[in-house]
């Protein structure tokens, strides 16, 4: 009876050695007589009691890990607090096995030795702007390395930059006098732009001046160009019929009398300017000054005619 207990329970333990069940996304690597044999992937497993078993058990999900906050010095010497976050994934069970003692502390020293580098070549500005490159950074240099480890790292991100008191009360000033700055250069953009709106509207007002005086000036002379086109033919249109009508039959003597006239009329006035009363010596003055007036009278048709 003792006997068939203890066979039962040596093979009950036999069969729980022998039976394995891996579940899914995990690898369970198999060593025989203490050297790797194979890697059990998951499902319904055997191996060999007491002649196999199982030495490691990996899970092949994605794995987040943090990074311990650490000080790392810029370019420009300034000290910044820097923590992040790895996600990683183990892509080959032997190695992440064999590979390293422990490949996740492994991961985490090279990560941090990584970001120091990194950050050490770049000035504290940089730092700032450029997350994704040092994200791109630590990554490709860390996935290369842990590719011995069996694992495969696949991003890394920066949960926060803290840069001493001093250096967040510096930033938040240069930031303030950026913005004073942007404000000062946009109100005198906008002053700028009001005077040259404002030369810009006089210099068309002036245009627009200038324009009606030259077509004011152009009216005015044109009009009295006309006025004097006017005149002329008025005038060239008297001679005419003053001409006709000396031609005409008593017209000489018509003349004769004006002459006369207007020549007794010259002596008048003449007489009332010097308050003295002339009067020719020689009446006959008068006949000759008909006379002459008659003789460039008919002088000026004939010399028209030549």
């Amino acid at each position: 009876m003792q006997i068939a207990l203890v066979i039962a329970v040596i093979a009950a333990l036999f069969v729980i050695r022998t039976i394995k069940i891996v579940p899914q996304q995990h690898a369970w690597v198999v060593e025989k007589l203490g050297k790797y044999d194979r890697t059990l992937t998951p499902g319904l497993k055997f191996v060999v009691p007491f002649i196999e078993q199982v030495a490691y058990k990996h899970s092949l999900k994605e794995v987040p890990l943090d990074v311990p906050s650490q000080v790392c010095i810029t370019k420009d010497n300034t000290q910044l607090q820097v923590d992040g976050i790895i996600y990683f994934q183990v892509t080959d069970p032997m190695r992440a096995s064999y590979g390293s003692s422990n490949y996740i502390q492994a991961i985490t020293q090279l990560a941090q030795t990584l970001l120091r580098s990194v950050i050490g070549k770049m000035e504290l500005d940089k730092t700032f702007e450029e997350r994704d490159h040092i994200n791109m950074s630590v990554v490709a240099a860390l996935d290369e390395a842990a590719s011995n480890w069996g694992v495969k790292v696949l991003r890394y991100e920066i949960k926060d930059l803290t840069p001493p008191a001093a250096i967040l009360h510096s930033m938040q000033a240069q930031i303030t006098a950026e913005r004073e700055k942007r404000a000062l250069i946009a109100a005198s953009e906008g002053r700028k732009q009001e005077q040259i709106n404002i030369a810009t509207g006089e210099r068309e007002a002036f245009i627009a001046r200038s324009e009606g005086q030259r077509q004011a000036e152009i009216n005015k002379a044109q009009g009295e160009a006309a006025a004097i086109v006017a005149v002329a033919d008025a005038t060239a249109e008297a001679i005419r019929k003053i001409a006709e009508a000396i031609r005409s039959p008593g017209g000489e003597q018509a003349v004769q009398l004006k002459v006369a006239e207007r020549a007794v009329e010259a002596y008048a006035q003449l007489a009332q300017k010097n308050n003295t009363m002339i009067v020719p010596g020689n009446m006959t003055e008068v006949s000759a000054l008909i006379g002459t007036a008659m003789a460039l009278m008919k002088a000026k048709p004939s010399s028209g005619a030549n």
